[in-house]
């Protein structure tokens, strides 16, 4: 017999451990010992259940028989609602086109002799006969129970995991780095273990095991073998998330995020506007002396974040978007959906950035491409191209040819006004 108080003191330990509730700890428990038991003194057909008595700590052991219709044959009559799986049996075809099943008297007893046993059963319930309870299990039928204990903990912890975060997609959480393997980082949660893949790093972060960051719980995905709970520090959203964390008005929903870009690592560009009077929408993501913006910007690592204040005069929005540098004129397309933006020539390289980095964050986030020109009167003056398809990594790795000639031409007028 087991000490009901070492037994309990356990479960309570495992369920503490396993972060499972201890009912739950019990049903597995109980599932095993059913399996041991019926491994050394039952049959391979047989539904053998077994219940814990957490006071004593005495199993009962039961065996379960469902009652069913047979006919003249001996076979088990289907009905419209029953499938042979749920009996264990291989489904047959009668004759008569009657789909049935063999009678088994392991599982199986007829709806007239269980009626003798219980006169108001019906088909489909079950007969419950209590067995003779065993204490001694042989060293084949203990590798059953602890792998029927091991696996039915598993699967526990998978679903206790996927039902925590399945409803927390687009969320934030903090993790703790816990390994790292081909490139991918194990991150602990808690109640599970979130996947960082390489396409959702970002490369100025500092990914060490036992560091904690946070992170946007992107998806949660069922596998056989553990909820795929799939974390990113790329994603704009991540950066929204974080606003709303630091800014109660964007929380309370008085002032919206209405577009995100951003270069991961580098930089990120925030259109903000606010849906009531009386609110500065800029200066609520700022925060006092900066306090707001800085937690974000200490979160991603020392990120640049330009704040601007969305306009619904498209003019005003890209004249915003394009600053730092100072805009002259604008002319925009609006079926193709392009802006030809008049800059003076000592703020075209501003209006570009490094590596065309400026202008085309102002593309993503105003929904336009943006082409910019230099301030001339002369109609011959040189067209910048549209910038705004030059990737992060071109940006970190060389610039392009024409970004170049851009430069040496600004440098070389600078040079002869001087």
């Amino acid at each position: 017999m087991l000490n009901a108080k070492q037994f309990t003191f356990a479960i309570t330990q495992i369920a503490e451990e396993k972060n499972i509730p201890e009912d739950k700890i019990i049903e597995v428990i109980e599932t095993a010992i059913a399996a041991a038991y019926k491994k050394d003194y039952g049959e391979k057909s047989q539904v053998i259940k077994a219940k814990l008595n957490r006071d004593s700590g005495v199993f009962s052991i039961f065996r379960h028989k469902t009652v069913v219709n047979v006919d003249d044959e001996g076979y088990v009559i289907l009905s419209d609602d029953q499938n042979a799986e749920d009996f264990g049996s291989a489904q047959e075809e009668g004759s008569d086109g009657v789909r049935r099943i063999r009678f088994n008297p392991d599982r199986h007893i007829s709806l007239t002799d269980a009626q003798a046993i219980q006169a108001e059963i019906k088909e489909g319930e079950e007969i419950v006969e209590e067995l003779e309870p065993k204490e001694d299990f042989g060293r084949i039928a203990a590798q059953t129970a602890k792998q029927v204990l091991m696996q039915k903990i598993r699967e526990i912890e998978r679903t206790t995991a996927f039902e925590a975060y399945k409803d927390r997609v687009g969320e934030i959480i903090t993790g703790t780095i816990q390994r790292m393997d081909r490139g991918i980082i194990f991150v602990d949660l808690g109640k599970g273990v979130g996947l960082l893949f390489p396409s959702e790093q970002v490369y100025a972060d500092n990914y060490r095991v036992g560091n904690r960051h946070k992170f946007l719980i992107q998806s949660v995905e069922t596998t056989e073998r553990e909820p795929n709970i799939v974390l990113s520090r790329r994603s704009t959203d991540f950066v929204k998330s974080l606003f709303a964390l630091e800014v109660p008005e964007i929380f309370g929903g008085t002032v919206e995020i209405v577009s995100v870009a951003r270069d991961a690592g580098i930089r990120t560009k925030l259109a903000v506007k606010a849906k009531g009077e009386g609110i500065d929408p800029v200066g609520a993501c700022v925060g006092q002396r900066g306090t707001r913006v800085q937690s974000v910007i200490n979160e991603l690592g020392g990120e640049k974040i330009d704040i601007i204040e969305y306009s619904d005069n498209l003019q005003d929005y890209i004249k915003a978007a394009i600053a730092p540098a100072q805009v002259e004129n604008i002319t925009i397309d609006e079926n193709n959906r392009q802006a030809t933006v008049i800059v003076p020539k000592d703020q075209l390289s501003l209006a570009i950035g490094g590596s065309g980095q400026n202008v085309r964050l102002a593309s993503r986030l105003t929904g336009y491409d943006i082409n910019l020109n230099p301030e001339s009167k002369n109609e011959s003056a040189p067209v910048v191209e549209d910038l705004s398809s030059i990737t992060p990594a071109q940006e970190l790795v060389n610039e392009t040819s024409e970004t170049v000639a851009v430069k040496e031409n600004t440098t070389n007028n600078t040079e002869s006004e001087a």
